[in-house]
């Protein structure tokens, strides 16, 4: 299946991704393995973009990070406010067509930005990435994690309306459209490419069940040690780190 055939509609309530973050929520081994992944990038004053329910924020939040949360989702935001009432929160449309005028007060503001599976979600994913530099310091860092393997696009991607899916390359080519210098690339989680196969592809499951993601969190432990094996060379998302110069 093709992402270029893929078109969507922005859904103000997003039902099937409301339900796959919940599922994710109780995965607590798991998110917090994605959070020491790109903690190390993460520095001075942090923004993430696509916070949805705050999965992996909670973890910023209780090493005391000084982080701004966002979502485009308005839904979303109130669930970051009342989850976190002490943090500040943004509701951000990275490719608002009048983003130099509504977020110009951001610009230049933050060290690091992160976005974990979020850019996919995105048809322009080049202006999102333009418009994420604006908001960094010279020297300030991009992390960015999203799917891997367009040949793993399926059901679960439609639902969650995934424009595409990426490889290392094709997500750096985005990072350096945009003049960032790369600074680390890596796949992330081997494990998870029969997993979503089967769940998406084989089971048709148009979200993640919640006991599926419950065993899969219990296995992380494997799952980490099957990474480090691989030198994450393999992975069923990629990351790149990118600093504005």
């Amino acid at each position: 299946m093709s992402s270029i055939e893929q078109k969507f509609q922005f859904k103000e309530i997003d039902q099937e991704g409301l339900e796959n973050l919940s599922a994710i929520e109780s995965a607590t081994v798991f998110n917090e393995w994605m959070f020491d992944t790109i903690a190390p990038f993460c520095i001075g004053k942090i923004l993430e973009i696509g916070s949805g329910i705050g999965n992996i924020s909670t973890f910023f939040i209780q090493n005391n990070a000084d982080i701004t949360l966002s979502d485009i989702r308005k839904n979303y935001c109130i669930k970051l406010r009342d989850k976190f009432p002490n943090q500040n929160v943004l509701q951000i449309n990275i490719t608002d067509l009048d983003f130099d005028i509504n977020m110009a007060s951001e610009f230049g503001k933050y060290d690091s930005i992160f976005a974990l599976n979020v850019v996919e979600h995105i048809e322009n994913d080049s202006l999102a990435m333009k418009n994420i530099q604006k908001l960094l310091k010279t020297g300030g860092k991009a992390i960015i994690l999203v799917p891997a393997y367009q040949q793993l696009y399926n059901r679960l991607d439609v639902e969650l309306e995934h424009f595409r899916r990426y490889t290392t390359n094709s997500l750096l080519t985005i990072f350096k459209e945009n003049d960032f210098q790369i600074v680390h690339n890596q796949y992330f989680n081997a494990m998870g490419i029969p997993a979503w196969f089967i769940s998406g592809k084989l089971q048709k499951n148009k979200t993640i069940p919640k006991n599926q993601m419950k065993l899969y969190n219990a296995l992380v432990p494997v799952f980490k040690f099957v990474d480090k094996i691989l030198c994450n060379k393999l992975g069923l998302s990629v990351i790149v780190v990118g600093q504005k110069i």
